[in-house]
Formats: C-alpha cells, structure tokens, sequence
C-alpha cells in the first residue's frame, strides 16, 4: 500500500479538459460497480474519473515535457527489464486503483477516530463539483466520468483522508538520537575525462589524455594532502570548482563510489584518494563528521518516514481484514493510449 501523500483539498482544483480520441474505446455504465471494498460498492463513474484526473495531469506535464503524444507516452516501458515490462498506463493505473481502496478503506474507519466534515467544508467541495461541471462540455464530462455526483465523492473522499492521516499517524516515537541521523559533510572536486572541441561541444579524452590527466590530478591531491596548496586554488588550476556535499553511508549522491570513500574517513580534514569513475575522477575532503543542521534535518525525516509507515501498515491491516474485488474486464475500459485527455486550464477555488 502507499504511503500517505497529502492531497489538496482547502484549494480545489477546477480544471478544463481536452479530449483527445485516439481511437475507439469501450463505453460503460457509470453507475456498473466497479469495485467492491468490504460493503462499499464503487461505482465505474468515481474510478473512472479518479483516473481521468492522473491521465490529464500525466499528459499535461509530463508527456508534454518530454515532447511526446500522449500514446507514445502511455506506451513506455518503466522498468527497463524485457522480462517484466510494465507501461506508463499499467503502472499509474495499477497505483489509482491503490490509491481508490486506500481512499474507501479510511472513509470507512473514518467514525472511530471521530472524523467527519464541516459544513463549510462540504459547501466548498460542492462549489468545486459545480465549477468542473460548468467548466467542460458534456462531451468532456462523458470521458472523465465528470458529472457532479462523481466529482463530490472524488473531492470527499480525499478531503476525509487529510483529516484522518494526522490521527492515523498519531502516538509515534519522535526521539531521534544523533547517531541514528548523523550526517556527515565533505567539500569534493570532479574532473570529467572529456574536453570542448573547437566547436565547442564535448568530447571524450583519449586513453593517453586519459591518463595524463589522472597524474595531475594525483600530483594536486598529494600537495592538498601535504597543505601546499589550499582546495579552491587547486580546484582553480584543474579547470573546476569546489562543490560541498552532507551524506551518510546509505546516500548515493554526488557517487556512491565517492560516499563510500568519503565515509571511510576517520578525521575531520582527511582526504580520499583518487575515485575514478567510468567517465572522471572525485577528490574529497572530510569537512565534518557530524554537520549539526543536516543531522536535525534527517531527524524530521526519520520521524516523518516513522510516520507514513505507521499510516501505511494501518492502511494495510485494515485492506487484509477486508474482501476487495475487482471487475477487470470494466476496468480494462479506461484505457488511456485509445482517449487522451489534457488539461487546458486550471484555476484554484477556495
């Protein structure tokens, strides 16, 4: 199950939709159960336009940036393994479908921890369903599922879920110790193995130039180590700067090669050796061993992690005490390569 991710809902979004067919898709019932969630039997009608609304942000985003149609978007791979592709559309529908039961599962649990909506809060979720259906044509609205009713439930549904999360979260232990979140800092250079032509573009060092310039850059390294030469003139002198990094053992970033050197160090100020990667060589220094305001920083994200999975595993016993089915053939209807849909414009309503 995923983990809580807070949804808006004091700013309703109202969008205006455009379709795109593709070619023909099948039509249903809006009313046809979908899924049934314990006793709750949702309607094609709420999932349908629950999915609609990922499509239309999915395509108006990122489809869009990546300059593609929004079929050939749907139509990636995600993993990158032949042996177990799964497309743009199966993995954001696999993740509506998630997120549908995860919705109904908290709504149902919903009177124990005394949640329910004010008034003014239902004003504005029904204020937000009739600006939508003003907003697109029923051409739009036949697509997306995007009649009012469907919109309030969608908008309620989430709006309960943002109140249930915080008590759901409730009780967890916030005392981080200090080495359980420390973080380390060090100050590294990268020098690439590559060069600009006279055009201008870049181009990859031979195997010579290669190793021409890994005995410089050991020959600066050896007069940091000895203080010959302080890192920013050096840095200056190989045509690069200083760059400034917090990790721990478990960070991946600038390198994972550079990390697991760098938190080997045992001193403040002791240098790696050359890390030479497949396309250049990181030289860093240890700056700190315990850089105070990265460490307080993974403390609220620790006790934010400690948080989600308390709310996902509650999530996740609630979905093992109860019976989900799924209609497949009705959800193999909502097909997002055969009808696109995009956003053309948005606007926030309080």
């Amino acid at each position: 199950m995923k983990q809580w991710r807070k949804r808006g809902v004091v700013l309703v979004m109202a969008l205006s939709l455009a379709m795109a067919s593709l070619a023909g898709c099948g039509t249903a019932d809006p009313e046809e159960t979908l899924v049934t969630i314990g006793d709750t039997q949702v309607p094609f009608g709420v999932v349908n336009y629950f999915a609609r609304m990922q499509q239309a942000r999915y395509e108006s985003y990122y489809a869009s940036m990546m300059g593609m149609t929004g079929e050939a978007f749907w139509e990636q791979d995600t993993t990158g393994d032949d042996s177990k592709k799964q497309s743009y559309e199966e993995m954001v529908k696999e993740g509506v479908m998630g997120d549908i039961e995860q919705l109904y599962l908290i709504r149902q649990h919903a009177e124990e921890y005394g949640v329910t909506l004010s008034e003014e809060e239902e004003t504005a979720i029904e204020e937000a369903a009739k600006q939508f259906v003003a907003d697109n044509a029923q051409e739009a609205r036949d697509v997306v599922s995007g009649e009012e009713k469907y919109v309030k439930e969608y908008l309620t549904l989430m709006a309960i879920e943002n109140k249930m999360a915080p008590l759901m979260m409730e009780g967890v232990d916030e005392d981080v110790s200090d080495e359980e979140a420390a973080q380390k800092a060090m100050e590294y250079v990268y020098v690439a193995y590559s060069k600009q032509d006279e055009s201008g573009n870049s181009v990859d060092l031979s195997d010579e130039e290669k190793e021409s310039l890994k005995a410089d850059v050991q020959a600066t390294l050896d007069k940091l180590k000895s203080g010959d030469v302080e890192f920013e003139d050096a840095a200056t002198e190989l045509g690069v700067s200083v760059q400034t990094a917090t990790f721990d053992k478990d960070s991946y970033a600038p390198n994972a090669d550079l990390i697991k050197a760098a938190d080997a160090l045992e001193k403040e100020g002791d240098w790696t050796d050359l890390v030479e990667i497949e396309r250049g060589i990181y030289v860093a220094r240890l700056t700190s061993l315990l850089d105070r305001e990265a460490t307080d920083t993974k403390k609220t994200s620790i006790v934010e992690q400690r948080k989600n999975e308390q709310f996902s595993n509650l999530v996740d016993t609630w979905k093992e005490e109860t019976t989900i089915t799924v209609n497949d053939g009705l959800w193999k209807k909502v097909s997002f390569t055969k009808q696109g849909v995009t956003i053309k414009d948005t606007t926030a309503t309080e």
